[in-house]
This record gives structure tokens, C-alpha cells and sequence, in this order.
């Protein structure tokens, strides 16, 4: 089962990195990210029910279980709307790799408020991604970030952690189907959106063929798609892994920006990624990693003083 969370966390990393393609063509079109966010969100809602009622799934839930869900929409909404606000400060590539601070943030919520072992493995695969973020975040002109948008980033981060967390310690939550569960969300999600229009997010309609399909393809890919894979992900190989998966959606976003959009990688870039994906690897091979290092601990046992 857990060969399934592997590829379940990786899958919605992938599909997840796709948003900056679609974004900000959206954005060229003069549309705001309030406004993307709430298309996307109402458009991934009849996509969602289609789905469940092809499997013969109801949408009901009680009281008890709409509370949960009601915060889980609201962290998703703000983690959403914090990293799309971001693009407009600062390099959406950079966003998206700074984005993977939560990460770190998920395995040490995980272990200083739920007291989950920290694994020597998972130690190692965070300093080994640093490293590769370091890398990636870089400019090359040698310049710093906008600091605004730096901030947009780290929030975005820690309301996704939050959002990972809960849906794996919540007992409420892990009752409820997982299409369920997002309906719940993107539905809660777009209520935010939509109160954040009297607040100066101006409500940009789409009205080209162009729009449409690419807030569609958002609805889709790195909503539907990756937030379903997240879900199903953690209920297999738990949060911290999941999240350290995570790590693969700037990889994605080198390749597309590569292979798609044809803009040049550097070497930096290259090495960055290729540490990120090593991180990723190194949690799969991760127990015998643990047992191995055990075995050596225990070759070298520590001397007594004497007295």
C-alpha cells in the first residue's frame, strides 16, 4: 500500500505544479486572482459531484462533520489565494519552489504538537531538499526577493501545512470520503473568495474561449486531480511523507517552463532539481536507511568514563 501513497503524493505534486501555466495566462487576460481562484473552485464543484454520483456516492454530512470541513475550505482558500496574490511580487517559479517550505513545516507541527518520531531519514531528506531549494531560489542576477511577496509565500506555506496536518489527525475528517471531503472544501473555498470581493478583489468575468479552457484545465489538474491524490495520499503514507512528495512540483515547473513555455534552465536549476528529486527518493528508501544508520550507531557504542 504504500508503493500507492508513493505514486498517489507524487501524482498531485505534478499536478499541482501545473498552476503557474495556467494562472498567468489568465492573468495576461486581465483577469485577478481573486477572481481565477473563484472560477476555479465553482468550476471544480460540477466536476466533483459528476464524479460522485457515477459512484453512487451522497453528499450529505452532519453537522458535526460540515465544522471541519468548514476550516479545511478556509486554509485552502487562504494557502490558494496567498500564493496566487504572490505571482504578481515576485517570479512564479520562485513562488512555487519557496512554496515548499511547508514541508518542514508539516514534519515539525508533526512532531512538537502530535508527538510523531522523527525519523533520521526524514532529517536527511530535509536538509538534502534545503539544498536544492537554495539553489532554485536564487536569482541570477544576485538580487533578493520581494519581501511582500516572500511573506504571500510563507503564508500560503503554513495554512497548507495546517491543511495537511488536519486532514490526517482529524477523526472527523478521516470518516468522510475523500471526494467528499473536497467538495466540501472547493464549495467553502469559493464563499471565501466570493466575500472578498467588497474588499477590493474586483470580480473579473472570463469572456474569451481561451479563459475558459484554462480555468477549466485549473478546476481539473491542479485541483481535482491533485487535491484528491493528496488526500488519498496521506490516508496511505501520512503527512510528512506527502508533503516532502510535495517537493516534486517545482520539477514540474522547470520542465514545463523548459519544454512548454521554452524558456532556458541553467545548471543551477538543473542541480537544484535533480536534489529535490534525490530528497523525494531518499523518503522512499527511508526505514532501511533508518535500520542501517541503527546498526551502525550500534557498532560504535559509547565508552563509559571511568572514575
Amino acid at each position: 500500500m504504500k508503493l500507492k501513497g508513493y505514486l498517489l503524493a507524487a501524482g498531485a505534486a505534478a499536478a499541482y505544479g501545473t498552476i503557474p501555466l495556467f494562472a498567468l495566462n489568465l492573468y495576461a487576460e486581465g483577469m485577478n486572482a481573486n477572481s481565477v481562484l473563484l472560477f476555479r473552485y465553482l468550476l471544480g464543484l460540477p466536476i466533483l459531484a459528476l464524479m460522485l454520483w457515477t459512484r453512487g456516492r451522497s453528499l450529505r454530512v452532519s453537522a458535526t462533520e460540515l465544522k471541519p470541513l468548514a476550516v479545511l475550505g478556509f486554509l485552502m482558500a487562504i494557502s490558494s489565494l496567498t500564493l496566487f496574490e504572490s505571482y504578481n511580487y515576485i517570479n512564479s517559479g520562485v513562488a512555487s519552489t519557496l512554496l515548499f517550505v511547508y514541508p518542514i513545516m508539516v514534519a515539525l507541527l508533526m512532531v512538537f504538537f502530535f508527538h510523531e518520531k522523527f525519523a533520521v531519514s526524514t532529517g536527511i531528506c530535509l536538509v538534502v531538499m534545503a539544498l536544492g531549494l537554495l539553489l532554485l531560489m536564487r536569482n541570477g542576477d544576485g538580487g533578493g526577493l520581494n519581501a511582500y511577496g516572500f511573506l504571500l509565500v510563507m503564508l500560503s506555506s503554513l495554512t497548507y501545512a495546517l491543511y495537511i496536518v488536519m486532514i490526517n489527525v482529524s477523526k472527523v475528517v478521516r470518516t468522510i470520503p475523500t471526494l467528499v471531503q473536497l467538495f466540501y472544501v472547493l464549495a467553502f473555498g469559493s464563499v471565501v473568495f466570493m466575500c472578498m470581493i467588497p474588499f477590493g478583489n474586483t470580480l473579473t468575468l472570463p469572456h474569451k474561449a481561451v479563459q475558459y479552457l484554462n480555468l477549466l484545465a485549473l478546476a481539473l489538474i491542479p485541483t481535482v486531480i491533485s487535491l484528491s491524490c493528496t488526500t488519498m495520499a496521506i490516508q496511505h503514507i501520512g503527512p510528512t511523507v506527502t508533503a516532502i512528495f510535495g517537493a516534486l512540483e517545482p520539477v514540474t515547473a522547470v520542465l514545463l517552463s523548459t519544454f512548454v513555455l521554452g524558456q532556458d534552465i541553467s545548471e543551477r536549476e538543473i542541480l537544484g532539481a535533480a536534489l529535490i528529486l534525490a530528497s523525494t527518493m531518499l523518503v522512499i528508501a527511508g526505514s532501511p536507511i533508518d535500520h542501517a544508520l541503527l546498526r551502525v550507531r550500534k557498532m560504535f557504542p559509547s565508552l563509559r568514563k571511568r572514575k
